[in-house]
């Protein structure tokens, strides 16, 4: 195949946006000599179908290869499934880094210190985000033995890895993003929670604090909670604060900048199916890894399921089962045929072979169902959903070991016993920031951003206009026509349906049919996410989205009603806590409100 496939997938034209077809030539299509984009849309879906598809050749005919790639070609051109960045950016270049997700260890030695610094630089540069836990280094002010001196800290490092990521670029295309973990035990907590209070501060970091069930319990006044001795010097420092103190310092951090999140390891870690402990994630939180280890990731766009809009629509099961099948043969193809970056990251992740398959445009399948996202029914239906897509990818990755072998640490898995599986974890929701722009749908599980919206400040300072196709669609299809076109007007002065938007003939429940991020309570956010984490065994990329009018004790109630429900972590973000935002309501000069999903690829978030 040259170019566009053969055969039926030759006749698929790809049906795409304005924004979609900016964002493609901005970061996805390759390149002629003269910076121009030199393939088009259909072009990078047979680009990475070819690619991909090679991984069958290890296990079937060269006929079987070609049929798959065709499969992987539809999946991908219909926009039912796209894999994560670097799988588009990279398959079937020189480059052929594929995975999305890293975990370098940082161990308590300079050595160790600075490899990090130096494998995060080959990892980013070839496409990936990276995870780290600092929680092994010594505190500040802790003897060296070496020199007779004493320990920096997390933090002075920290600052070395940010800096050394704002000069690499990812993949050529984005700067990289990370993941900084501290345990709440660690003596230089204080300092770690503080760290991104100015403005500016570690831009290339999300930040989280690990927390234990004991830890979350002392919070609430209901045990005791040992933290580490850090030393005279460390103890001294930072007044060794107590669980409720260092609890408030997080809560008042986070409701200061979105930062520090919080991360459930005692949670975690009852789920993670290998032995060895995990102490951090990716970079927004959505896969916990062991050290050198990564994670594929693919999303299912909710959209193309729904058999049609209104009460009483239903998701085409079969054709869904379809593609959770296809999209994790699709992803355990990638861990084949990936060029991993270090030979000890291709030894970690070929062992555990961990995928993360999840979804994007949840918040649109709800509204074509009719479903509000903080009601009952919509809960019932993520529930639904994503048990139905877990059962089936883990069904699929039964049936691939059966063809091609379980992965190798499955015998001393906590998965042994059961039937064989190719894949130590098969289900992640990431954030889908920039797949879900070309998809033209909502990112991962989130409500809508907002019906009117425009993106500033990216693909070269562009502003990017958008109102939601699905929105206008049902105005459309409700509302007369001039009815439709006052309502439209006054959504794009404020991006949502405010106050006297809603027309009194417009049909019941439109508001709350598309409420918008900012305007669904923060319990029904920490609901949501809880409703899909029971049924993925990674985890969850959710911003739970506060008022700029919440309180420190509103933050401290979804942390707790996070750890309460089973969430492996949570994170905030307070309206008008970030100065930068990128996606801002309404499409007049003076937008009424600005947002920031904080646990996204700090780039891809802008497109």
């Amino acid at each position: 195949m040259a170019g566009a496939p053969d055969g039926p997938a030759a006749e698929q034209a790809v049906a795409l946006t304005d924004t979609a077809q900016r964002v493609l030539a901005a970061r996805y299509l390759r390149l002629g000599p003269a910076g121009a984009p030199a393939e088009t849309a259909e072009e990078l879906f047979a680009r990475v179908a070819r690619a991909v598809a090679e991984g069958e050749l290890a296990y079937a005919s060269a006929a079987a290869a070609r049929r798959w790639e065709e499969r992987f070609f539809h999946l991908m051109s219909r926009l039912e499934f796209l894999p994560n960045s670097p799988a588009l950016m990279n398959a079937g270049t020189r480059l052929g880094q594929l995975a999305a997700c890293f975990v370098l260890p940082v161990e308590d030695t300079l050595d160790s210190i600075f490899d990090a610094v130096k494998h995060m630089a080959l990892v980013q540069r070839s496409g990936g985000g990276t995870g780290f836990s600092f929680s092994r280094l010594r505190g500040s002010g802790e003897r060296l033995a070496s020199s007779g001196g004493f320990a920096s800290g997390p933090v002075s490092f920290l600052r070395i890895f940010d800096a050394a990521t704002e000069n690499v670029r990812l993949g050529g295309r984005r700067r990289g993003a990370n993941m900084a973990v501290l345990a709440a035990e660690h003596p230089d907590i204080a300092e770690f929670i503080a760290s991104k209070a100015q403005s500016g501060a570690l831009k290339n970091f999300n930040l989280s604090v690990a927390v234990s069930d004991a830890f979350m319990a002392a919070a609430a006044g209901e045990g005791e909670w040992p933290a580490r001795d850090g030393g005279a010097a460390a103890a001294a420092r930072t007044g060794s604060p107590s669980a409720p103190e260092l609890f408030q310092s997080i809560c008042q951090a986070a409701w200061a900048c979105g930062d520090p999140g919080m991360l459930f390891l005692d949670t975690v870690n009852r789920a993670h199916p290998l032995p060895a402990p995990v102490e951090t994630t990716n970079p927004c939180g959505e896969v916990p890894l062991l050290p050198y280890e990564t994670c594929t990731l693919g999303s299912l766009n909710l959209t193309r399921f729904v058999r049609a809009a209104g009460p009483g629509a239903e998701m085409d099961w079969g054709r869904l089962k379809s593609a959770v099948h296809a999209g994790m043969r699709f992803l355990d193809d990638v861990i084949t045929v990936n060029r991993y970056p270090l030979r000890a990251i291709e030894q970690a992740t070929l062992a555990s072979r961990k995928a993360g398959l999840g979804v994007m445009g949840f918040a649109e399948a709800l509204i074509l169902n009719e479903y509000p996202y903080d009601s009952p029914q919509a809960l019932g239906f993520a529930e639904r959903l994503m048990r139905f897509i877990a059962d089936e990818a883990r069904d699929a990755s039964r049936i691939l070991a059966e063809e091609r072998g379980p992965f190798p640490l499955f015998a001393n898995s906590r998965l042994a016993g059961g039937p064989p599986l190719r894949n130590a974890t098969q289900t992640s929701i990431a954030p889908t920031g920039t797949i879900a722009l070309i998809a033209g749908t909502s990112t991962g599980i989130e409500p809508l951003f907002a019906l009117a919206s425009r993106r500033v400040g990216v693909l070269g300072g562009q502003t990017l206009p958008e109102m939601n196709p699905i929105f206008l669609c049902y105005l459309e299809r409700s509302l007369p026509a001039a009815r439709a076109r006052a309502v439209i007007a006054a959504v794009e002065r404020e991006g949502r349906i405010g106050d006297g938007t809603e027309d009194p003939g417009a049909p019941e429940g439109l508001r709350e049919m598309f409420a918008t991020a900012l305007e669904i309570a923060p319990e029904a956010h920490v609901r949501m996410q809880a409703a899909f984490q029971k049924h993925v065994d990674n985890a969850v990329s959710k911003t739970v989205n506060l008022p700029a009018a919440a309180t420190v004790d509103d933050v401290a109630a979804v942390y707790r009603l996070a750890h309460h429900l089973g969430c492996k972590g949570v994170t905030v973000f307070r309206y008008g806590s970030k100065e930068d935002a990128v996606l801002q309501l309404g499409l007049g000069e003076q937008p009424f409100e600005r947002e920031y999903f904080s646990r996204c690829d700090p780039e891809a978030c802008k497109l």
